[in-house]
């Protein structure tokens, strides 16, 4: 029987099924999907045995990440790289020997292919939580997944983790590639396939001092129906541009997202006992109206407080497409970028002389 049993995605029309079959047999009920996720069926002669969901890898994890050995500022942009197995179903008629691990190997020689064709880049490890209250791991040990040890027991919550500790949870990761550990941390970025400026995460302390930054450029809104303060605004704009985002709408997007101690954080204000952040509009109107050399002089204190050490720096000019000063000159911009954080030191616009 084992022999017989395949493993394929589930396709399109049959989402509901599979919802239905997890949110009744699974203990922790249905999952929706978010980010990159795939959802996995496995089959015996058209019957379905197992399902199986592949999702995002969780944020934080202490074993794990101390198992991989990167920090947050590496971690934060290769986390896409992890896979988390956040659901495994068995169906009540396959509880028998072996269908577990087998299902698991199954997955294990195909989903690799599966994530670069979906979202055009590698898949290095899989990790899963194992609730010792009700599993010991066992289906994942006899598919030749390593335990790296216990979670701390926090729970995520809407408003960022459980002040108490619940059940802490067994960690298992299956690497799948050779030296995965090796892979995730290398500083060849082009060589994971990661393509763009690498991200950082910020921690509690940089999403409370970032506003302080901002103290000192002038507010040019009226007063009138000013729900936000610029410190505020410009602290959460730097701060989503700081994880890659690129685009207003992309901002905007990033700070809705901010869990309730975040926003705390950032000192968002506070309406009917919820933290609320500035809309698109209010970000657009904003960073189209600052001073410029005044935000560039806060961002550049910013990066002296917390950026890397670059041991050398790049100059690299461009021409502004359709910037024509009142003589007809086309408008330059000069940036200074340090080789190893990729960031932008400092940038100058001018005009050539006719």
């Amino acid at each position: 029987m084992l022999a017989e049993i395949q493993v394929r995605p589930v396709e399109r029309g049959e989402e509901a099924r599979y919802q239905e079959q997890m949110a009744r047999h699974h203990y922790l009920g249905e999952l929706a999907k978010i980010g990159e996720t795939v959802w996995y069926i496995a089959t015996w002669r058209e019957q379905w045995v197992a399902q199986l969901s592949l999702s995002a890898a969780a944020l934080k994890c202490g074993v794990r990440d101390r198992w991989i050995g990167w920090d947050f500022r590496t971690q934060y942009g290769r986390l896409k790289l992890i896979a988390n197995n956040s659901r495994f179903l068995i169906l009540p008629d396959w509880h028998h020997p072996n269908v577990g691990s087998r299902v698991l190997s199954l997955i294990e020689r195909r989903v690799v292919a599966d994530w670069q064709a979906r979202f055009g880049h590698p898949l290095l490890l899989l990790e899963t939580f194992v609730d010792p209250r009700r599993f010991h791991g066992g289906v994942y040990r006899a598919a030749n997944w390593m335990e790296l040890g216990l979670t701390q027991g926090y729970r995520r919550t809407r408003d960022g983790y459980s002040a108490d500790i619940d059940a802490p949870k067994r960690v298992f990761v299956r690497p799948l590639c050779r030296a995965a550990q090796a892979c995730l941390t290398h500083p060849d970025r082009a060589r994971l396939h990661l393509t763009g400026s690498p991200k950082i995460m910020l921690n509690a302390e940089q999403m409370r001092t970032l506003p302080d930054f901002f103290n000192d450029i002038p507010d040019h809104r009226r007063a009138e129906g000013r729900r936000h303060r610029l410190p505020v605004v410009l602290g959460i704009a730097a701060g989503a541009t700081l994880c890659g985002m690129r685009g207003y709408n992309a901002i905007s997007g990033w700070a809705n997202d901010l869990g309730a101690k975040a926003r705390e954080r950032f000192g968002c204000r506070r309406e009917k006992g919820r933290y609320v952040v500035p809309s698109e509009s209010v970000i657009r109107e904003v960073l189209v109206r600052v001073d410029p050399v005044r935000l560039d002089r806060a961002l550049q204190a910013w990066n002296a407080a917390f950026g890397k050490e670059d041991n050398s720096y790049a100059v690299d000019g461009k021409t502004m497409r359709n910037a024509i000063d009142a003589q007809g000159q086309q408008a330059h911009i000069m940036s200074v970028i340090g080789h190893e954080t990729a960031l932008c030191r400092t940038q100058k616009k001018s005009v050539p002389c006719p």
